[in-house]
């Protein structure tokens, strides 16, 4: 019983030891965001704290053709946008997969499984070309439009509508309702856990993407946050203080929406494990 209980504290303090390391730079984003600069390699904990770096965020930068107020307006109208076109289209296609019967079902789920095997940078360059002579580059076009629908998604929302009983449809078909109708108001509620699955990780994905936006916006003014961040950083690398503040104003909608759909997630996780 005493090696038990010893080897259970070993464990712990080991995962407590690898949760600070883990965590330890994020602590340190986000002190330096506020310390003077000549605190920010030199002190982990600041004489003081100052907000110097978010006030030239937010209102110096434009001066640099650095609009950060408007990039992050940018990342959030595309994520979101993105996010609920994913939530929506997976959705659907996931519901005629998984509980419509027709010819050519199965084959279109196979090479959903057969296109999930293949990286995303693949695709890239032919998705840039198209976008090309499509004449969408510099347009937010090219930063929605691939990605309205998502295989994963698809793949996702068909495994869990395939746990959910045909009586429910049956009974909602005898009342009357069409086919959307039971998607959204029958089927997606009781697959709510993984409907913020799906969500949670469009959105980091979305929000966090950089290669995409760095090849299909050059204009300052539709770039979104992380490549505008990422190009100040290159052309103005002695604002250290700014690009770290910057970069905690980047990772926060990420942590918002993480803790809002924490709950679900987890019990999408639990339930995956069952």
């Amino acid at each position: 019983m005493k090696r038990e209980k010893i080897a259970s504290y070993i464990i712990t303090f080991v995962m407590l030891a690898l949760a600070i390391l883990w965590i330890y730079p994020y602590i340190w984003l986000v002190l330096s965001s506020f310390k003077p600069v000549e605190d920010i390699y030199t002190r982990f904990w600041p004489k003081r704290l100052t907000l110097e770096h978010y006030k030239f965020i937010l209102q110096a930068s434009e001066r640099l053709h650095r609009p950060f107020v408007r990039a992050f307006m940018n990342s959030l109208f595309v994520t979101v946008t993105v996010t609920a076109s994913v939530i929506v289209t997976s959705a659907i296609l996931g519901y005629v997969i998984s509980k419509i019967e027709f010819r050519l079902g199965k084959a279109i789920f196979n090479f959903i499984l057969y296109q999930m095997l293949f990286p995303g940078f693949m695709f890239i360059i032919p998705m840039f070309i198209l976008i090309r002579n499509l004449g969408w580059l510099n347009t937010y076009k090219a930063l929605i439009v691939p990605s309205l629908i998502s295989a994963w998604g698809t793949f996702m929302f068909a495994q869990a509508f395939k746990g959910i009983p045909k009586d429910y449809i049956e009974a909602a078909r005898i009342d009357g309702a069409n086919e959307l109708w039971i998607v959204f108001k029958i089927m997606l509620p009781l697959a709510y856990s993984t409907a913020s699955i799906v969500g949670l990780f469009t959105f980091i994905g979305t929000w966090d993407n950089f290669m995409w936006p760095l090849m299909v916006v050059r204009d300052y003014n539709k770039m979104p946050l992380s490549v505008l961040l990422a190009s100040f950083n290159h052309e103005y690398a002695g604002y250290v203080g700014p690009v770290l503040a910057g970069a905690v104003i980047q990772t926060l909608p990420m942590l918002i929406i993480f803790l809002i759909l924490r709950k679900f997630f987890l019990q999408g996780i639990s339930i995956t494990l069952k």
